[in-house]
């Protein structure tokens, strides 16, 4: 208790020291304040010792009561679409969960593709690439859904946590966790911070880096890093099971049991296609991301599929509205009141030496591998991801290069630790991996992803025409 209390003084304390100091040369005092409000939360969201949610109302409160930011500037970033989008998917995604459909999909696909341990992880990668678009939350599709199911199939294999992890068990659970992340990687709605990097991209880059764009960057190498993914993990953790019979008729049980699909079941997977149809398509119709999405809401409203009753009681869609509608606001305020500008122009004094490819590639290492220190994936995305952009703007180099690279690490590099998301923490806490097997696993997966996404990736932005 004494700990807990001390994590949530510690960002104050923090905040209120540095809130006295003089700014550096050449930052205006209302640019260096709003940078104190803007990493005493970072600060806070690292500790975890308060609610995300709360943690940025109390930084935009203070913004307020300081007369650092008016009350309608600080309302600026619940109005904007991005925060939005990922509401509205949020909404969707708990359709998915509560209907059961999530559970199907998964199910299906590792019946279809499981012949053995191998196939069973591609069943695994292909549940999470179907699932990626349509559930932005990665610890809701990861942690809510695939989670159970893997750990059921580990334990009817006979693979218990502390007595025989290596059966199938670590295999399994290693599959999932990571290409959750490549999934959360492939689509800007397969994570709920996704957006932040879209937004970044267009305030400073003025590049509309929507769903249409993310997407097209991502399947070439998302796909071949999924394809790629059992086998290397089966290189890494061998399972010591071959016959996987006990886990086809278990998927086989649990699919008689949810039954045959019902009409709300079907109803909804026709509008979640036609919903990527319309994704897919934004070059021919000009229908915004964030308006394809309210569109497939009302659908489903209108169409019977779900209530609002029950969707008002999706608390991590209105969780998400807070604390991401009041971080996009303090993403603008920094670049409005100068800190932006002045960050850049320090920044790029001390990379000036470097050619504007080994700048891009150290920003990438540096923003891959900083994630060691930091405990969730949003954080590590809201603190370095627009510094990374800023930097870069101020060289010689395609911006269509820099932004693809960002917004594709910002997940990948959650391989990293044990403790990097949500889902990566449930995968992890299920028993099946020590802490130090799951470090040096994620070092090596950590290497076959910049391989695969700054290699075979950058290779498909030069056939799409991106630099």
């Amino acid at each position: 208790m004494q700990l807990k209390i001390q994590k949530k003084l510690f960002p104050i304390l923090f905040g209120f020291i540095f809130w006295f100091l003089n700014p550096p040369d050449g930052l205006t005092q209302e640019g260096y304040q709003i940078f104190i409000v803007f990493i005493s939360i970072i600060f806070s969201l690292i500790l975890r010792a308060i609610p995300m949610a709360v943690t940025v109302l109390v930084g935009l409160c203070f913004s307020v009561l300081v007369k650092l930011l008016s009350l309608k500037e600080v309302l600026i970033g619940f109005g904007d679409s991005t925060t939005w989008l990922v509401v509205i998917a949020f909404l969707i995604s708990g359709v998915i969960i509560e209907s059961g459909l999530g559970k199907r999909i998964s199910m299906v696909c590792i019946k279809i593709v499981g012949k053995s341990m191998v196939s069973m992880g591609y069943g695994i990668c292909l549940s999470e690439f179907i699932l990626g678009p349509v559930v932005p939350s990665n610890t809701a599709r990861g942690g809510g859904i695939l989670a159970p199911i893997i750990n059921s199939m580990s334990r009817t294999l006979g693979s218990m946590p502390k007595r025989t992890p290596e059966l199938a068990g670590e295999y399994l659970h290693l599959v999932g966790a990571h290409a959750n992340l490549i999934t959360a990687a492939m689509f800007l709605t397969g994570m709920a911070a996704n957006p932040l990097i879209s937004k970044a991209a267009q305030d400073i880059f003025q590049i509309d880096f929507d769903w249409f764009e993310w997407a097209l960057g991502s399947i070439v190498p998302g796909v071949m890093g999924l394809a790629g993914l059992p086998l290397l993990i089966r290189y890494l953790s061998p399972p010591k099971i071959s016959n996987v019979d006990s886990i086809r008729q278990k998927v086989q049980n649990d699919l008689d049991d949810l039954g045959s699909w019902s009409s709300s079941e079907v109803r909804l997977s026709i509008i979640l296609i036609f919903m990527l149809i319309l994704w897919s398509t934004k070059p021919i119709h000009g229908w915004g991301t964030t308006t394809v999405a309210l569109f497939g809401l009302i659908v489903i409203l209108f169409s019977g599929v779900s209530t609002w009753e029950n969707m008002v009681k999706n608390h991590l869609a209105w969780d998400t509205l807070i604390w991401l509608g009041g971080l996009l606001t303090l993403a603008t305020s920094l670049k409005n009141l100068g800190f932006i500008s002045w960050i850049s122009s320090e920044m790029q004094q001390g990379l000036g030496s470097l050619t504007p490819f080994y700048t891009i590639l150290t920003l990438a290492l540096i923003y891959f591998y900083s994630m060691y220190f930091f405990s969730m994936l949003t954080a590590h995305i809201i603190a370095f991801s627009s510094g990374i952009f800023i930097i870069a703007s101020g060289f010689e180099a395609n911006p269509f290069l820099i932004v693809p690279i960002v917004a594709y690490l910002s997940s990948l590099c959650g391989c990293l630790t044990n403790y990097s998301t949500g889902p990566i923490i449930i995968y992890f806490g299920n028993g099946y991996s020590s802490p130090i097997k799951w470090f040096k696993v994620g070092a090596i997966v950590s290497i076959y992803h910049l391989l695969v996404w700054l290699g075979v990736g950058s290779l498909w932005w030069k056939i799409i025409g991106w630099w």
